[in-house]
């Protein structure tokens, strides 16, 4: 390191000041977080996001299904076709653009247990904090849910309380390469777009990080709605879950706790790693440090 806590990089023969600073690992566990005012406004802040996720998203899908269902009676008014598969996409990536943008100064905008591992991993959240941002997140889910089914119950129960389940004509090992898959392409532009380099170079762009995360969600979405209806998110999975109760959207839940936990590793590994170099990095160190 540097005179300013700042580094420098390598290119070619040549050495170049940083811009900006790597934050240091945080503690594994850091149980002073536990006395601050702003560790609980961080925890109030994911549930309250959490909640209003769901209930746009899980109100948008029942929605859609009451608005093209061929079986309604004829008094009902239905609507030409819904909003779509298209259409729920963005529900669930504009939402994550909006409240990313809102809370990502309060608690990083995690808004997803898989999120939270992942940066857990990569060291840039505790475990004190992972483990109840993660509670905060599901009970969240849990109370947004429960608020679209207390205003549409009949809708709610009728179409599957927005709850994600596999298709028919997949087997379990497509929708886990699913949920691991759209996960890591979630987790994977979380740490792109929260980089410290990136932030140094294109801090002129107040809204980098929210806009490709959500747009990640929306692609994710049009690609696996198909399969999995889209979880990628295990707090969301669970909610509707918990809500909807029923033992056919139970039998596949692993699905949605496993694969987004696995692809948020995956790509917590390849950022760290393989992107910023962090074996490289870890490796020259030892190497420096055995011809003191």
């Amino acid at each position: 390191m540097g005179k300013n806590g700042q580094g420098a990089e390598h290119h070619g023969s040549e050495f170049t000041a940083k811009d900006y600073t790597d934050p240091p690992p945080v503690p594994l566990v850091d149980v002073e977080e536990l006395g601050k005012w702003s560790f609980y406004r961080a925890l109030i802040a994911e549930f309250i996001a959490t909640l209003l996720f769901l209930y746009v998203t899980v109100a948008t899908v029942i929605g859609h299904k009451a608005s093209t269902d061929p079986n309604k009676v004829s008094t009902e008014v239905v609507s030409c076709g819904g909003v779509g598969i298209l259409g729920i996409a963005w529900a669930f990536g504009g939402m994550i653009f909006i409240l990313v943008y809102c809370t990502a100064g309060i608690s990083g905008g995690h808004i997803n247990p898989a999120v939270t591992f992942g940066l857990f991993l990569a060291r840039k959240v505790s475990l004190v904090r992972a483990v109840l941002y993660m509670g905060a997140q599901s009970l969240g889910a849990i109370c947004g849910v429960a608020l679209v089914k207390s205003f549409q119950k009949a809708y709610f129960n009728r179409y599957g309380g927005g709850a994600n389940s596999l298709a028919e004509g997949y087997s379990r090992g497509t929708g886990l390469a699913a949920e691991i898959i759209g996960t890591f392409v979630l987790v994977y532009t979380v740490f792109s777009a929260t980089d410290p380099k990136r932030n140094a170079r294109d801090s002129h762009v107040p809204v980098l990080a929210p806009l490709p995360i959500g747009f990640a969600v929306f692609m994710v979405h049009l690609a696996t709605i198909p399969i999995t209806g889209t979880g990628i998110n295990p707090a969301r999975s669970l909610g509707s879950a918990v809500v909807f109760n029923q033992e056919r959207i139970w039998n596949d839940q692993w699905i949605f706790w496993v694969g987004p936990f696995i692809g948020a590793a995956i790509a917590a590994g390849y950022h760290q790693y393989i992107l910023r170099a962090g074996a490289v990095k870890a490796l020259g160190s030892f190497r420096s440090g055995s011809h003191v």
